[in-house]
């Protein structure tokens, strides 16, 4: 058998394996067998079709690993999905100098602050639009 028979069979058996435990980053070593098969294509000797395979595994299973982590982390805050508060509306009575408000929420009181996309602190309805540990970050609901 030749180089590039071998590089799809273990393509085959690693989206098989993929399809059977449902893991993505056995799809992303699929992948990269499939690119060692094009690079047997190509005409490659095997030591440069290990090395496209490797540095394709390396980028996609490395690649989404770090976007799965910085969508995790960049945006547990502000996805309604995972905190239920966002979007919710309360009532500023008014603000303090140091620019906090004191807003009743769910039969509390919390610390509010405006977000920096909108500095405009006034009284009125304003909407959560992220928490950050016990603060609420809160844009008015009606932008001038």
């Amino acid at each position: 058998m030749d180089d590039a028979t071998l590089w799809w069979v273990l393509t085959g058996l690693l989206l098989a394996t993929e399809l059977l435990s449902g893991t993505f980053f056995v799809l992303m070593l699929a992948l990269a067998a499939a690119a060692g098969a094009l690079a047997a294509h190509a005409g490659m000797v095997f030591s440069a079709q290990l090395l496209v395979a490797g540095l394709c595994a390396l980028l996609t299973v490395g690649g989404w690993a770090w976007l799965r982590l910085q969508r995790r982390s960049a945006s547990a805050q502000v996805n309604p999905d995972v905190v239920l508060d966002v979007g919710q509306t309360v009532q500023v009575q008014d603000w303090q100098p140091d620019g906090t408000a004191q807003v009743r929420y769910r039969g509390a009181q919390w610390l509010a602050v405006i977000s920096t996309a909108h500095g405009d602190r006034r009284p009125g309805p304003h909407r959560i639009c992220a928490v950050q540990g016990n603060r609420l970050v809160i844009e008015p609901l009606d932008p001038l």
